[in-house]
């Protein structure tokens, strides 16, 4: 019977297998990287600075990730159809001021429920414009949705200044004060989960069912993967385009309305300059800013990290001049992992084609 011999390389080879294992794994589930950065900082902020380990600052995340993650959501949509759009703060503005003034100068009695309803028309009807302008102009959306957001800017500059409005209507008011968890700490203070971060819960169940489980989500990533691909295979570009810009609008006619809500004033200039953190957010969540990939657990996740940069690193004395820099550092490790990735997927599937449609599905 012959005895058998190991040589000293085979742990060795056995260890690189198994990192070349996690880390094929990880190029093939996107939102796993975005999570190991938030148990990093995490675990870091938490090491530095006890108190990040609290209820209320854990509260106080989710609390500032609603408007962030309906935006968000509202961008995926977009990005994975192929397009951007960096019009929905401005929609959101808008929608906010307008539906205040008109509830509380009209129908001050007017309950939350028809108040979000007609913050969601309102975006909507904006969202579905920039996507008829998309279609008809057959230009970049980029360069549309700039357009669009200066319109309405200057729109409410010329009309209505930059007044702020503190007299909101009793059913907003009352809906951001409305909790959903009480927590009472050991030091005596008192920390509550807002109830209005269940519409996020909602609008995440929603955006990935659409995504998900819908023909019109299979044509959304469709179109992202290649419009004239997918236009030869029969989805129809203008239904599509109208819909994914309409869908953002809507929630960033939401986002508008819950903001006023938790911050109990209308502000028509809230929210400028927070479009590229939201587009970030989506991309640290896995999607490709070139269109066809992207989920919804992902892009919640690229908000939460955002919103931990954001929110928490001024715990650890880090000064929020240099948040920005950690945002963009983590943006440009994302991008590099990602487009790894799509090479790697790219050589194996080949080129998109009417006969080899596989590069059009989903990552």
């Amino acid at each position: 019977m012959s005895e058998t011999t190991f040589s000293p390389a085979e742990p060795r080879s056995e260890s690189a297998g198994a990192v070349a294992g996690i880390w094929t794994w990880l190029m093939r589930h996107p939102p796993a990287f975005t999570l190991i950065l938030i148990v990093a900082v995490s675990l870091v902020v938490g090491a530095i600075n006890t108190d990040f380990w609290q209820v209320s600052n854990l509260f106080d995340i989710l609390r500032a990730s609603v408007v962030r993650g309906l935006f968000a959501l509202g961008v995926l949509v977009v990005l994975a159809s192929g397009g951007i759009d960096v019009s929905f703060t401005a929609i959101a503005a808008f929608v906010m001021y307008a539906v205040t003034m008109l509830v509380v100068n009209i129908v001050p009695d007017m309950p939350i429920v028809a108040i979000l309803a007609l913050g969601a028309i309102g975006g909507a009807c904006f969202g579905a414009l920039n996507g008829v302008l998309v279609h008809a102009l057959k230009a970049p959306s980029l360069i549309v949705t700039i357009g669009t957001q200066y319109v309405i800017r200057s729109f409410l500059l010329t009309f209505v200044g930059t007044a702020l409005f503190m007299n909101i209507p009793a059913a907003m008011d009352a809906f951001g004060k409305l909790a959903l968890l009480t927590h009472h700490s050991a030091n005596g203070s008192t920390s509550t989960l807002p109830a209005f971060v269940l519409i996020l819960a909602v609008a995440a169940v929603v955006t990935w069912w659409i995504l998900e489980r819908t023909l019109i989500g299979r044509a959304v990533y469709a179109v992202g993967g290649n419009a004239g691909v997918a236009e030869r295979l029969g989805y129809n570009l203008r239904t599509v385009r109208i819909f994914v810009f309409a869908y953002a609008g809507l929630l960033a006619g939401v986002a508008g309305i819950i903001h006023v809500s938790s911050n109990r004033l209308a502000n028509p200039f809230d929210l400028a300059g927070a479009e590229l953190e939201i587009i970030a957010a989506v991309v640290l969540g896995g999607a490709r800013i070139t269109g066809g990939s992207g989920s919804v657990i992902g892009t919640l996740l690229g908000v939460v990290l955002i919103t931990l940069v954001s929110n928490v690193l001024i715990l650890v004395g880090i000064p929020s001049t240099w948040q920005l820099v950690i945002v963009g550092i983590f943006i440009i490790l994302a991008g590099a992992i990602f487009s790894i990735r799509g090479r790697g997927r790219q050589a194996r599937s080949g080129p998109a084609s009417f006969d080899n449609p596989v590069s059009l599905r989903k990552v």
